[in-house]
């Protein structure tokens, strides 16, 4: 496995003085002519897929001033066969470096206490974590017990000293196993707590009733401002959200998503942290990752819908799409600018 190159982070400062300005030079190439935003939104290419070497780009994160994008290269998310290439670029899109792991990757994310980046593959069956040292391109592998819900994991949230990871592609409907678990690291296993269970009752937010959860499909997960737990249960049309995950106060309410009157799946969601900055998206069978900026950008999140991105009103479910035309939205980032 090829190292990475050792990266001179740069004055902290410094870099978030720059970094809009970097990106926005990156925005003169245009986007696909499918593609269209919502004035004031605007989108253009930040990065393609480049086939055979890597392809079907989906979870993206960030370290410093670099961007990490996971392409899945048509990998079985059941770990059968194949891996996926992590690739490293910088601000303006240009390629640094490239790795691979063997598996499907899905859940990328990095952790703020330890710069180190978590890469989790196989979201279907037969999962593990690869945990990656951007400085030196060191990689150390961990494995799960056979997951008790039959599937495997998807992705990944760190709040405080807790470790979230959503447990995918359940093997029973109804679904009464683990959606969340919390996750601790053992020598090289992952040993895994269940927080959530898929069939959990739940106060839906769109009429204040109580509901009884038959998770289905539990995907991408973020943190929210107030520091909740949100998980997309994609297949469901729905959002999780989970507030003091965990703990014996542990509420759970739940968002029915629609899009001109009809239900709507999500793959992905970014909350802004700032009124400015700029949101990446991966057009997974687009072959290409868009930089979506608007002039300004208010607390409500934005969704990936498989053909177009939306700004979602949590109190409604209601996803109004402001980037329109892609092929299958998948992973996003929010980088803020102060």
């Amino acid at each position: 496995m090829k190292s990475l190159r050792r990266i001179t982070t740069l004055n902290f400062s410094f870099h978030f003085l720059t970094v809009f300005a970097v990106l926005f030079s990156a925005m003169v190439s245009t986007a696909r002519a499918q593609v269209t935003a919502v004035p004031p939104y605007s989108a253009s290419t930040f990065a393609t897929s480049m086939k055979p070497h890597y392809y079907q780009p989906d979870s993206i994160a960030i370290w410093n001033d670099r961007v990490f994008i996971g392409y899945g290269n048509n990998a079985k998310p059941d770990g059968s066969f194949g891996s996926s290439t992590i690739v490293e670029y910088a601000m303006d899109g240009s390629v640094i470096q490239t790795f691979k792991v063997k598996g499907h990757n899905d859940g990328l994310k990095v952790d703020p206490k330890t710069n180190l980046v978590w890469a989790l593959q196989n979201e279907d069956a037969r999962p593990n974590l690869v945990i990656l040292d951007p400085k030196n391109g060191r990689t150390k592998k961990y494995t799960f017990a056979k997951p008790a819900h039959g599937g495997g994991y998807d992705d990944i949230v760190f709040s405080g000293d807790d470790v979230y990871i959503s447990a995918s592609n359940p093997a029973n409907n109804p679904n009464t196993k683990q959606a969340i678990i919390k996750a601790t690291l053992k020598g090289h296993s992952v040993i895994v707590t269940p927080v959530l269970l898929g069939d959990a009752m739940a106060t839906d937010v769109t009429t204040g009733k109580q509901v009884q959860l038959n998770l289905q499909d539990p995907d991408s997960m973020r943190l929210d401002a107030a520091g909740d737990l949100v998980l997309d249960s994609q297949a469901d049309a729905e959002l999780i959200v989970l507030r003091h995950p965990g703990t014996h106060d542990q509420k759970v309410f739940r968002v029915p998503l629609t899009s001109g009157g009809t239900a709507v799946q999500v793959d992905d969601s970014v909350f802004p942290a700032t009124s400015e900055g700029v949101i990446l998206v991966a057009d997974r069978d687009g072959e290409t990752v868009y930089s979506v900026t608007a002039p300004f950008f208010g607390p409500d999140p934005y969704s990936a819908a498989p053909t177009f991105v939306g700004q979602l009103n949590l109190s409604t479910g209601v996803l109004t799409p402001v980037v329109t035309g892609t092929v299958s939205a998948h992973g996003m980032y929010f980088i803020p600018i102060p």
